[in-house]
């Protein structure tokens, strides 16, 4: 695999993918396998926008690959004080093996890979979370097995987890029905981008304004909440523009008989999901959530393992 960083799942092939599932269900089975691989090695997080789940996963990550991770909030760094991102990506790439960003401007992210000489991982950004979105999918290979011809549903918000779903739903097979209410539609370069990538794996791209489109027959239906980190203005306004936009037990019932729900947390129960779905049996929250830490660790493995200092 000859990548440098980790900014979007359309950069990867369907193989390459497949290969890092393989290696996080490794991890997650024999942790101790790899207990010393990134031993000695540093990984710089920085966070402009704070993350329970992303923090502590890319973290203890480090730790348990035998390596250590150094928290820079945007006060901690000269970034949001003048400092060309140039100048922050080459003086962090004399200190650290690795540089995981997650930022507001997706430029912000491609900016540090452009400039950096050590790996680059993208923890999110107002554009793309590929990160939670390989989390989905490796869960739900975990659940399926073969994912080649199923089908996933994603309700609610074209934001940044729509469009990583769409990039990464061709990689393993996978056709992608996003349904949205008109204005909040995913960027129509990603759905084009996606589209391309659908097209040449024998897969769909659908974007509806219809839920019950988008869900009929779906194995997982994945909703995310309707004001995201940076939104909070727009709080009341989404909160009316998504009115009747909640996956509840109707929602899921248009899914296939074995279908499975999935959030990226955190989540707002009454609002984009109804509690009797997301403290289901369908439910499979907790094992994405856990499943962050190992695909991370095979990310962070895959990228900087063979690294000399």
């Amino acid at each position: 695999m000859q990548h440098k960083d980790f900014i979007e799942i359309h950069d990867y092939s369907a193989t390459e993918v497949m290969q890092l599932f393989e290696l996080a269900k490794d991890m997650k089975a024999s942790p101790q396998k790899y207990r010393e691989a990134l031993k000695g090695q540093t990984l710089a997080m920085i966070f402009e926008k704070s993350s329970t789940r992303t923090r502590v996963s890319f973290e203890v990550g480090m730790y348990q690959l035998g390596g250590h991770a150094l928290f820079l909030s945007a006060r901690d760094i000269q970034l949001g004080r003048g400092e060309p991102i140039v100048d922050t990506a080459r003086v962090l790439s004399r200190y650290v093996d690795g540089i995981m960003a997650r930022t507001f401007a997706h430029k912000t992210v491609t900016d540090l890979a452009d400039f950096a000489t050590v790996p680059v991982i993208n923890g999110l950004t107002d554009l793309s979370h590929p990160c939670q979105a390989m989390t989905d999918y490796f869960t739900a290979w975990e659940k399926f097995g073969s994912l080649k011809g199923r089908r996933i549903a994603y309700i609610g918000d074209g934001n940044n987890m729509a469009h990583s779903l769409m990039f990464g739903a061709s990689k393993v097979g996978m056709t992608i029905a996003v349904a949205t209410p008109g204005a909040y539609a995913p960027e129509p370069t990603v759905v084009g981008e996606a589209q391309a990538d659908a097209d040449a794996a024998g897969t769909k791209v659908i974007v509806t304004r219809s839920i019950d489109e988008a869900v009929k027959d779906a194995d997982i239906v994945e909703t995310d909440v309707w004001a995201s980190m940076g939104q909070e203005g727009e709080a009341d306004k989404r909160r009316r523009d998504f009115s009747g936009w909640i996956v509840d037990k109707r929602v899921m019932s248009l899914a296939s008989r074995e279908a499975i729900f999935m959030h990226c947390l955190p989540a707002h129960r009454g609002e984009e999901v109804a509690s009797e779905v997301i403290d289901s049996e369908q439910s499979v929250i907790f094992d994405e959530a856990e499943n962050r830490l190992h695909i991370q660790k095979a990310i962070m493995y895959t990228l900087m393992k063979d690294r000399k200092r």
